[in-house]
């Protein structure tokens, strides 16, 4: 017994919180009135405090101007212990499932609606639109935990908590607060500095940000920046290698010599490869030491180690290939081959197969600029906005709402993608209308000098379930394709023979084969302009490496056309459909990428 952790100790409580509370900022001085106060349920933040509603007189509140604040009641000294005060929460949610949550509890709706100001209470919609001023978030980064568990969450304050106005010289803070035996979230308010009864209590509302506070504070203040330039300039060389691990270039090396009279030994971590991979030329092993092929789905940085102590061994990947595999330096490397960078009239951006990009951490100006400009114009102005480098549609909402767009860019570095607001559609019975899809295509390169691409002919389909409309823009399975990791998601299989036919029928004036024909003279600009720099701007030469990647592309209606436009490249593909669909799928990638047998049947060589 003697081994019990007793949760009720101030030990405990710190040994479980104060790696938390300092990461947070919060001064040590108050670590014992807030297990006091947690320990015991202690609320008592209205004995200091008052709420006050604000009177505008005949003046009408703007959309953008508080409907309360919050004033001290008494005197509240930094330098007492007990000056921190618990917040409850409203509600706690994750952005796909606000308007589920909002849905099921009416009491919360009316309870959002009314410290809003809204007139018609109970509108989901005006609650979703205005929540941007109101919620906070936090993101747990346990180590080892699947990238779901690490999204940010959302929560809104309950009616004190969400009063306290911003001030650039705040004097209060406000930080949440996760218990951890109970796992109840709260929020902390203490002060900065000492105030006195009648004050007006206000906090940071963008603390730690220096630059660009006036883009920040957009969700709180109105300001007018569509004024502001905002054409996109490459970044200098520097940029490319920021927050990401340092790849060892490879020295003078000779291609890898091939014994043909006997097997070529692969070594994989990927099921698909070691179940898949049968042509008796390839032989799957348990030691990479022993390979002449490894085959990786992590990311492989040591190419330089590779070619002093294996030269005879190829890889799966080439250095610097993130250039186009991450989505802010895709977009740097599609822009390279413009000649202007957009159409001063209708403001559309080149080149015009890539949706208008612009990076949410370096380009937040730029953005905010375009995106007046063209709400001035009166143009559609609906986004997507993704994360940098996860897949699977993970962290990605659409929205046309700028005030979301800001708060969102503070979770992680995204960017924002003009979202396709008239793609092609087609027709699917079971889903009784035109739906949304995009092609997959499988890219493989065997050379940077002189470049080789090819795209394997097996083409693949994505297929949103929900016939689509530009509305209910949180309704997954109108918006996105992605269907084969989500629970009680159904994925639409078919094959792209199958497709071409059904594609006949539906755009008979638009043949597949000259959509084809676009999209693989658009991916070979791709990587003429992603190998034309040397790295870490564009992918290095090794006659070590050979790479395959995905492209997803979707087709717009424009100009009275239809026009590819790529959404993102991916590293090391999941395979597991082209594998399950065409049995020889590795055998015949592997047989081109590494004993350079070129098969005008499977592959499709894109490069001159």
């Amino acid at each position: 017994m003697e081994n019990v952790i007793d949760l009720n100790s101030y030990e405990t409580f710190l040994t479980l919180h104060e790696g938390q509370l300092k990461a947070s900022g919060v001064p040590e001085l108050y670590y014992k009135g807030l297990f006091q106060k947690v320990h015991s349920q202690i609320f008592d933040a209205g004995e200091y405090f008052q709420l006050l509603l604000l009177d505008y007189g005949d003046e009408e509140r703007g959309e953008k101007d508080p409907v309360f604040t919050v004033v001290a009641i008494q005197d509240i000294k930094t330098d007492d212990p007990s000056c921190i005060f618990l917040l409850d929460h409203q509600i706690t949610y994750k952005l796909d499932s606000i308007r589920k949550e909002l849905t099921e509890n009416p009491s919360i709706v009316h309870r959002l609606s009314a410290m809003m100001g809204l007139p018609e209470n109970d509108d989901i919609d005006k609650v979703l639109k205005n929540i941007w001023k109101y919620c906070n978030f936090y993101s747990i980064n346990a180590q080892g935990a699947p990238v779901e568990e690490t999204l940010p969450m959302w929560y809104i304050n309950d009616e004190l908590g969400s009063a306290v106005l911003h001030n650039d010289e705040p004097n209060f803070r406000i930080v949440p607060f996760i218990h951890a035996p109970t796992q109840l979230t709260y929020s902390l308010l203490y002060p900065i500095v000492d105030v006195e009864e009648g004050d007006q209590i206000t906090r940071d509302f963008i603390e730690n940000v220096v630059v660009n506070r006036e883009l920040m504070l957009l969700p709180w203040q109105d300001h007018d920046f569509s004024d502001e330039p905002f054409e996109q300039k490459e970044p200098e060389k520097s940029y490319f290698l920021q927050g990401r691990i340092e790849e060892s270039l490879p020295e003078e090396v000779n291609s890898p010599v091939i014994d043909r009279n006997q097997p070529l030994k692969v070594f994989t971590d990927y099921e698909f490869v070691s179940k898949y991979l049968t042509d008796p030329v390839f032989e799957v092993v348990e030691k990479s030491e022993e390979a002449h092929i490894l085959w990786l789905t992590k990311h492989f940085k040591g190419f330089n180690e590779l070619s002093k102590d294996f030269p005879n061994t190829f890889v799966n990947q080439f250095p610097f290939e993130n250039v186009v595999t991450i989505k802010d330096l895709l977009a740097i490397v599609c822009r390279r081959s413009i000649e202007k960078h957009h159409d001063p009239e209708t403001l559309e951006t080149y080149p015009n197969w890539l949706p208008t990009t612009f990076n949410l951490k370096t380009e937040l100006k730029q953005f905010v600029s375009y995106y007046q400009q063209r709400d001035e114009k009166d143009l559609d102005n609906y986004w997507i906005i993704k994360p940098f480098n996860l897949a699977r549609s993970l962290d990605t909402t659409i929205t046309n709402n700028l005030s979301q767009i800001i708060r969102l860019s503070q979770t992680g570095p995204k960017i924002a993608q003009k979202y396709i607001n008239n793609p092609a559609l087609f027709y699917r019975p079971d889903a009784e209308g035109k739906v949304k899809f995009d092609v997959r295509y499988v890219i493989l390169l065997s050379k940077v000098k002189p470049l080789e691409v090819y795209v394997y002919k097996k083409f693949f389909l994505r297929f949103s379930n929900v016939p689509f409309s530009m509305s209910e823009f949180d309704v997954y399975e109108k918006h996105f394709t992605v269907m084969n990791y989500g629970e009680n998601l159904v994925l639409k299989h078919i094959k792209c023979e199958d497709f071409v036919n059904l594609w006949k029928e539906q755009y008979e004036n638009n043949p597949w084969d000259g959509i084809e024909d676009e999209i693989c003279s658009m991916l070979n600009q791709v990587f003429i302009n992603a190998t034309k720099e040397k790295p870490p701007c564009g992918i290095a030469d090794n006659p070590q490496s050979r790479g395959l990647y995905a492209a997803d592309i979707m087709l717009s209606h424009e100009n009275g056309k239809l026009q590819p436009k790529l959404l993102e490249i991916n590293f090391v593909p999941d395979m597991k459909r082209a594998c399950e669909y065409y049995n020889d799928c590795y055998n015949d990638i592997f047989t081109l990428l590494f004993l350079g047998q070129e098969n005008d049947e499977v592959f499709r060589r894109i490069s001159s």
